[in-house]
């Protein structure tokens, strides 16, 4: 079928194109796209090498099944569902229930192709990059599989549950999965864009006493504070252990980067109280962290990754909606919408700060 999407050049401009797309083999699903969030990921993998050129990106996609492969049970036409991150679902990670580490995670979601090399798109007979995180859903349909397909109630707004395949599942998923943030305990959030947001939303979900976040923008800080933040501290301030020491007394028990900032991580793991734990989700721009050995023994601290708060999407993202449903999960108090043109715009509001989560929306529910 013909169908409509941003694609990357590699020069990293974007140009709508008509593309060709196949129809889904056995194991895949063919969704029309209503809706798609903007990640940070999206912007950077416009230039990177890390990605084959031209693309389309897009990987917080929601939408309505059209059609599904011969192989396909869990799905079927008409219903509604969200995208997510996808998986090998035979490594032993994958078998063990945690597919947010699988061990091929960057061929099935970076390799932008099918495991076999085929790609789904092309125009005018020539390749385009598909399956960018199993979806590429910067288009009006994407081909996805069952594993990173994910079905949605009927009372819940699609267009809203667009990003909780990657950036909400993220940051939730660190507080609630990862961390597993105990009531009464105090946790810092370094960032407060999405991820860091879903964070302190899920932080007010654990019961956690002290919810600190730290930005660089004071209306990042405000937004914050509306949805569940405690206390908000300027990154810019002089001294952030003491500043955060200053709050908690004897420390943080949890927290979690969302910034990437380097000095700011390694002041944060200064303020954790012993036995205290501090979650990367930030791949701080592929530097090293260097941290005080001795600090972390004696202490008894700890320093952990975190990919996708490790999610399992067809168990977290509906436990996601029934936050939302019942008010504890309030979305749309960050989220700025956008007609699918306006991607473009939407990507320059969200690096100038004026757009939290930008959702592009494609078609009508």
């Amino acid at each position: 079928m013909q169908i409509r999407a941003a694609v990357t050049a590699s020069s990293g401009a974007l140009q709508f194109q008509e593309l060709t797309l196949e129809a889904p083999r056995p194991n895949e699903v063919l969704v029309r796209i209503v809706a798609c969030g903007i990640c940070r990921l999206d912007v950077t993998m416009r230039t990177s090498p890390r990605v084959p050129k031209p693309i389309v990106l897009g990987h917080e996609g929601s939408g309505i099944v059209e059609q599904v492969g011969s192989a396909v049970t869990s799905v079927r036409a008409g219903d509604r569902v969200a995208l997510s991150f996808n998986s090998c679902g035979h490594c032993p990670t994958c078998e063990g229930g945690t597919p947010s580490y699988c061990v091929e995670v960057g061929k099935y979601n970076f390799g932008a192709q099918r495991p076999d090399g085929t790609t789904a798109l092309s125009h005018s007979g020539e390749r385009v990059a598909s399956h960018f995180f199993g979806q590429s859903s910067f288009a009006t349909h994407a081909i996805c599989t069952e594993r990173n397909i994910v079905k949605i109630a009927a009372d819940v707004p699609l267009d809203l549950m667009a990003p909780l395949g990657c950036g909400i599942q993220t940051g939730a998923g660190a507080i609630l999965r990862s961390l597993k943030v105990t009531p009464g305990s105090s946790v810092v959030v370094l960032g407060a864009g999405s991820v860091g947001l879903a964070a302190v939303m899920a932080a007010k979900i654990a019961g956690a006493a002290k919810i600190i976040a730290v930005d660089v923008q004071p209306g990042r800080l405000e937004t914050a504070s509306a949805m569940g933040a405690t206390h908000g501290v300027l990154a810019t301030v002089e001294n952030l252990t003491a500043e955060l020491l200053k709050i908690t007394g004897l420390g943080a028990n949890f927290a979690v980067d969302t910034s990437g900032h380097v000095p700011g991580i390694q002041q944060t793991i200064q303020a954790l109280a012993p036995f205290g734990v501090i979650g990367l989700i930030s791949e701080c721009k592929g530097v090293d962290v260097p941290v005080r050995a001795i600090s972390m023994m004696l202490s008894g601290r700890s320093l952990r990754g975190i990919h996708q708060g490790d999610s399992h999407p067809q168990q977290f993202i509906p436990e996601l909606v029934e936050y939302y449903r019942h008010g504890r999960l309030p979305l749309e108090k960050m989220v700025t919408f956008y007609d699918f043109d306006q991607i473009e715009q939407a990507m320059d509001d969200m690096n100038a700060g004026k757009a939290i989560k930008p959702i592009l929306r494609m078609s009508q529910a």
